[in-house]
């Protein structure tokens, strides 16, 4: 593959970043090749050096993602950082996903049980219009279940922000791992 290959290649690959930084890639990658013919090496053997612009790409979007996780950390960000370091390789489906959904369900498992208890009392007015029965239990118990949801509420606002920060820092130290990895081969 000579220089004007891989770069072509590379850019096509990096399509979904932001296009400053794409340029400003190109423009690192190319002044590798220069470099690199400055040295007496063939093109062929600069990109040899370089590795395959897939993997460059996969790598740099990966970052990329965990960049835009980490400044702003919405769902659709962490769902792409999850999903590009899940790209990394098949070992990265397991280690990754795995986790991601076990995260996601406990936290959304907090937030269901926060809202029923929070909407227990309207359940026992439903209970009273239905059954026309009133039992003084039922209500102290949906008070108390309201209580415990607006408690639980609060707790799973930190809980959410503190676990996001958790697996975006799990899924950097992943992407790191990879880095490594891949270098070494």
């Amino acid at each position: 593959m000579n220089k004007s290959e891989f770069l072509t290649t590379l850019e096509a690959e990096l399509k979904g970043i932001d296009k400053q930084e794409r340029v400003e890639l190109l423009q690192d990658y190319e002044a590798h090749f220069e470099f690199g013919l400055e040295e007496g090496k063939t093109e062929e053997e600069i990109a040899k050096d370089l590795g395959s612009p897939r993997s460059i790409a996969k790598e740099v979007k990966a970052s990329y993602h965990i960049e835009q996780a980490k400044s702003d950390g919405g769902i659709q960000n962490i769902l792409q950082a999850t999903l590009a370091v899940i790209g990394l390789g098949l070992f990265n489906l397991i280690i990754v996903l795995g986790p991601f959904l076990a995260l996601v369900s406990m936290i959304f498992s907090g937030w269901i049980v926060s809202f029923v208890g929070i909407i227990s009392p309207l359940l026992v007015l439903i209970d009273i219009y239905i059954a026309s029965s009133f039992e003084l239990v039922n209500l102290f118990a949906a008070i108390l279940f309201c209580g415990l949801g607006l408690l639980l509420l609060v707790a799973m606002i930190y809980v959410t922000k503190f676990m996001k920060k958790v697996f975006i820092r799990y899924l950097s130290y992943n992407v790191s791992i990879v880095k490594g990895g891949m270098k070494g081969d």
